[in-house]
């Protein structure tokens, strides 16, 4: 059973609908027993990283997050939280991840939000993640975001919006992804399969 955390998002039921699709099973919940005892978890997240902590903080998970053991897949802000800072809101946030989360810039005559389609190429020199088997580098993936996290060791693909930025991560069992794989197509069922069928 796959467990989407429910941390106030707007997206929860469209990442579960495309577990459905798949044929995973998958819950909603804010239950910290339930969340630790998940095969896999998933962090999604639509809308801001303050709130999205303070939800987090009310709900007591902070902890339950930053403790699990298996595999972990953050979705846009839910990818963005792993990291230990944001300038949304200015607000420290999960530091399971090292590094900050910066907003998009807004001199490079893109508009911000980053809406759309973009590729995401595969960093070659690290191992490949586990999330991409079956996936080619460059392939395009659908981003709603305003903020993005720095380049890090833990990067396994990168894509540009008026400069580079983390678009998937890997850090021991914790995965994020800041495009949205349940609206990306054949792509992005793609690596929902290829979570869903990680083990511990």
């Amino acid at each position: 059973m796959i467990t989407i955390v429910d941390s106030g998002g707007s997206n929860l039921g469209s990442v579960q609908n495309a577990f459905l699709r798949l044929g995973i099973p998958s819950e909603i919940t804010s239950d910290a027993d339930r969340i630790y005892r998940a095969s896999k978890v998933v962090l999604p997240g639509v809308g801001a990283a303050g709130r999205a902590m303070s939800v987090l903080h009310a709900r007591e998970l902070i902890q339950c997050i930053q403790g699990l053991k298996q595999p972990v897949l953050g979705i846009c802000l839910g990818m963005q939280l792993m990291f230990e800072y944001s300038e949304e809101d200015l607000v420290q946030t999960l530091a399971i991840v090292p590094g900050q989360v910066r907003q998009l810039p807004r001199g490079s005559g893109l508009p911000v939000p980053h809406l759309g389609w973009n590729s995401v190429e595969w960093v070659e020199s690290v191992s490949r993640s586990r999330l991409v088997d079956g996936i080619e580098s460059g392939a395009y993936f659908y981003f709603v975001h305003s903020f993005a996290a720095e380049l890090t060791p833990f990067t396994v693909g990168i894509s540009e919006y008026g400069h580079p930025f983390s678009a998937l991560i890997e850090k021991d069992n914790f995965f994020g992804a800041q495009f949205h794989p349940e609206r990306s197509g054949a792509t992005g069922a793609r690596l929902l399969k290829n979570f869903g069928a990680l083990e511990r």
